[in-house]
């Protein structure tokens, strides 16, 4: 059911309303709304008849309809329906090919076609659409409404084609100018300059300011013009839309063109107002059937095709409208005014109109979305679709931009990726991307630039590689090895050419991608033990791998990170760790660069104030100077500086002797209290839970530093104890209060 009453916004139960209240309560925000809506809709709809040459009666009679039945049926609350500048040109090239009566009856024809496309669902597909091709489609629409329109604000007739109308413009320009001129450019030039008027006066819609100046003028100075032609009272209801006749290919294309470009505009239009206003997304499918029916009752009272214009919507939204009714009462308002000022419509000079035209095709060029399109590399497809539909046609348009889209694709698959490295003696071929059948041509053309008999490194970097790529790779493997090269295959993620050698199945891409990046995996997991780099000869070959994998691949992803930090540090936490070589603080507490100011020992010890220089520095430092909000101490499971306290110290080793000495205080704790948990029971092996004992008894330890004591009195500093339990991978966090280690997994408490 379909609710016009209640507040869209509203997500209280829905029996707790009163509606009487709840519909007074956004009647005063939809009344003012509406008739704000109203002021606009007015000269665009007469603007937009106008200059697809249809009555001007039809494109009053789709503001009325598109207000009433799409608000009523569809799902979005704010949309308002009605003509729009967008449908204009196919509109004109109809009405040209068929006639105006066959044009209502494809106008209901287009209706149907998108009620279907609601009832099948699939209006979100229709959102796939390459932003590059609506953009340029929109932009291609306004370019031929401002060419044709210019010639009328000049006291001239447009053209029957866009090229022509280019062609004329330079001796409309320098020819005569009658009074139509003035009063086209008067309204233009009022267009302009309303935006830049103080805001009190640009509470009158800008459109109505200046068909209203326009008209003024014309009849104050007495001028014959052309002007809006309406019928006296309520027109007659006897109209009948007549079925085309010519080429069946022509009207069906037709018809697909109208159901196609209002469906896109609707769609844009509430998938934008869904971006602004609260409350629940848009049903796109139930809009398509509201904007389907709208479609079929415009067509058959003789009414110009209706979408969800954008124009409306926004300043239906910025006017302050609550729900559906502000669109519905928008018709009330269009329909009382053809009934009782009609007489005020017909002082409307053609001209005028033609003026409005102008301006809002100007704004359909839109340049910030030509900017957005040429930053995400897809100008080609703007351009394509937009000289498509200017010299063309509009489904020309949409036709190229797709075909160039699609070739673009095409080409970002076949030449990105594979490039040749050289480095004085040896050559590394990268591949990086899908490597498919596609990729083969590009592939043999890098693979021939390879000299002969080299050492080269196949450094494969690639989330799928299909049969004939790999067919492709592992024949040139062959052949180059058997000329006298070598080839050393390095894989990057998952090993898709080692299972093509291996005979094993393809996997999905979805199972491929679970692949630990090698900056996270230890050095025995990634490190192939026949690449060698010149820079290893006498030094720790894994270490040289690393460094030379992370300047080469992690570096360039997080250089202007460190860019920003090579000033000063401003680090959050103080992290206290073991030296265990399982413990990577980054990995476990998902931080980067800048984020701990880590300090590293035998068993995550912390001293008490009067006994280490070393971590009292440190915390000094990090606490009174770098000012850290937080002090993690970090204990583990398995750890062997616990094992020592027990009694599994080795002989011999007189500084961690000395060193463990500082773990006494945590040894007492183990014997006089009770026991720590973990997950809400002890852990199995003694160690474990002497790990939990000394994380609480450091945590005790730091509050005898003064300049952590005192940032705690001042609230600036929290204290947490964290537990990584190896086996598991899982971190667990003290809950001081409970005397437990629950999993840092369970929802956080805010």
């Amino acid at each position: 059911m379909i609710d016009i009453v209640g507040d869209e916004h509203d997500t209280g139960p829905p029996g707790r309303r009163n509606p009487a209240s709840t519909l007074l309560k956004n009647l005063r925000h939809d009344v003012p709304a509406s008739v704000v809506v109203f002021l606009v809709a007015v000269p665009l709809s007469l603007g937009v008849a106008h200059a697809a040459g249809a009555p001007l009666l039809a494109g009053l009679v789709s503001a009325v309809v598109g207000g009433i039945v799409a608000s009523f049926f569809g799902a979005s609350a704010l949309q308002v329906s009605g003509p729009s500048a967008a449908l204009t040109i196919v509109i004109a090239e109809t009405i040209a090919s068929f006639g105006w009566a066959a044009t209502c009856a494809m106008t209901a024809a287009a209706g149907v076609v998108q009620i279907l496309f609601g009832l099948t669902r699939v209006a979100r597909a229709t959102l796939a659409i390459s932003p590059a091709i609506v953009h340029g489609l929109l932009a291609g629409i306004g370019l031929i409404l401002v060419l044709g329109q210019l010639h009328v604000v000049l006291g001239g007739v447009a053209r029957s084609s866009t090229i022509e109308n280019i062609l004329a413009l330079p001796g409309r320009i320098v020819g005569h100018h009658d009074q139509a001129a003035l009063v086209g450019v008067v309204t233009v030039g009022v267009l302009l300059a309303w935006t830049r008027l103080p805001r009190s006066v640009r509470r009158v819609p800008g459109p109505l300011a200046a068909v209203a100046l326009a008209t003024g003028l014309s009849v104050a100075a007495g001028m014959d013009l052309p002007r809006v032609d309406l019928p006296n009272g309520l027109p007659g209801l006897g109209f009948v839309p007549q079925a085309p006749s010519g080429s069946v290919a022509a009207i069906i294309a037709a018809v697909l063109s109208i159901a196609l470009i209002a469906s896109l505009e609707s769609l844009l239009s509430a998938v934008a107002i869904d971006k602004l206003r609260d409350g629940p997304r848009t049903d796109l499918n139930r809009e398509l059937v509201g904007q389907g029916l709208a479609n079929v009752a415009a067509g058959s009272l003789g009414g110009f095709p209706v979408t969800g214009v954008v124009v409306r919507t926004m300043t239906n939204f910025e006017a302050g409208a609550r729900t559906r009714m502000s669109a519905i009462l928008h018709s009330v308002w269009i329909l009382g005014c053809c009934l009782f000022l009609a007489g005020a419509l017909r002082l409307i000079p053609l001209a005028a109109l033609a003026g409005l035209l102008v301006h809002v095709g100007a704004k359909l060029v839109n340049l910030t979305n030509l900017r957005e399109v040429r930053r995400h590399g897809d100008l080609p497809v703007y351009l394509a679709t937009l000289l498509g539909a200017v010299a063309v046609n509009l489904l020309t348009g949409v036709a190229a931009g797709i075909a160039v889209a699609l070739a673009l694709m095409l080409r970002r698959m076949l030449f990105s990726g594979i490039h040749v490295e050289r480095d004085g003696s040896r050559t590394r071929v990268v591949i990086e991307g899908a490597l498919t059948f596609l990729s083969v041509p590009r592939l043999t053309t890098v693979l021939a630039e390879v000299p002969e008999r080299a050492e080269v490194t196949l450094e494969l970097f690639v989330d799928y590689l299909d049969h004939a790529a790999f067919d492709c790779l592992r024949g040139w493997q062959r052949a180059y090895e058997r000329a006298g090269g070598t080839v050393i295959v390095d894989e990057i993620g998952h090993p898709w050419f080692e299972r093509g050698k291996a005979g094993v199945p393809t996997v999905r891409r979805g199972v491929a991608s679970r692949v630990v990046p090698r900056w996270l995996a230890p050095w025995s997991q990634w490190q192939a033990e026949h690449l060698e780099l010149p820079s290893q000869r006498g030094g720790s070959v894994p270490l040289c791998r690393g460094a030379s994998e992370f300047q080469r691949r992690t570096a360039p992803l997080l250089r202007s990170t460190w860019d920003g930090l090579a000033n000063g540090q401003q680090p959050h936490t103080l992290f206290i760790t073991c030296g265990d070589a399982r413990i990577v603080p980054n990995l476990i507490t998902t931080s980067g660069p800048g984020d701990l100011f880590t300090v590293r020992n035998i068993g995550n010890l912390v001293p008490r104030a009067e006994a280490d220089f070393s971590v009292g520095a440190a915390i000094e430092y990090a606490v009174g100077l770098l000012r850290v909000r937080e002090v993690v101490v970090c204990g583990h499971s398995g750890c062997g500086a616990m094992k020592a306290l027990l009694g599994d110290a080795p002989d011999g080793l007189a500084h961690l002797g000395g060193w463990l000495r500082h773990g006494e205080a945590t040894m007492r704790r183990r014997e006089s209290e009770g026991p720590v948990l973990l997950d809400g029971e002890r852990p199995a092996h003694e160690g474990d839970r002497l790990a939990l004992h000394n994380v609480v008894q450091q945590l005790e330890n730091l509050r005898s530093y003064p300049v952590v004591d005192a940032a705690l009195a001042r609230g600036e500093l929290r204290l947490t104890g964290m537990y990584f339990d190896v086996g598991k991978a899982n971190v667990y966090l003290l809950d001081e209060a409970l005397r437990s280690f629950t999993s840092a997994a369970a929802p956080v408490k805010s």
